[in-house]
C-alpha cells in the first residue's frame, strides 16, 4: 500500500484496512511459529504497511484538533 492510496481513504476505510493488516501479521506470526510460512519479507511488508496507515491516521487527527482550536480562538 502507498502512502498516497491510503490518503484517499476515508477514517473508516483506513481503520478497516488497519484491522485486516493487523490480523494479517497476526497469521503471518502464526504461520511462522508452526513452520509453514514461506514468504519471510511478507511480515516486514505489513509492518511497514501498518506504520503507515497508524501515521496517517494520527496526522488526520493532529489536523482535527488545529481545526477546533483555530474556531475556538
Amino acid at each position: 500500500m502507498q502512502t498516497a492510496e491510503i490518503r484517499r481513504f476515508t477514517d473508516d476505510e483506513i481503520t478497516k484496512a488497519l484491522n485486516d493488516a493487523k490480523e494479517e501479521l497476526f497469521n503471518l506470526r502464526f504461520q511462522w511459529e508452526r513452520g509453514q510460512l514461506e514468504d519471510y519479507t511478507r511480515i516486514r511488508v505489513v509492518k511497514k504497511d501498518i506504520a503507515r496507515l497508524l501515521t496517517i491516521q494520527h496526522e488526520r487527527r493532529l489536523a482535527a484538533e488545529l481545526v477546533r482550536e483555530g474556531t475556538d480562538a
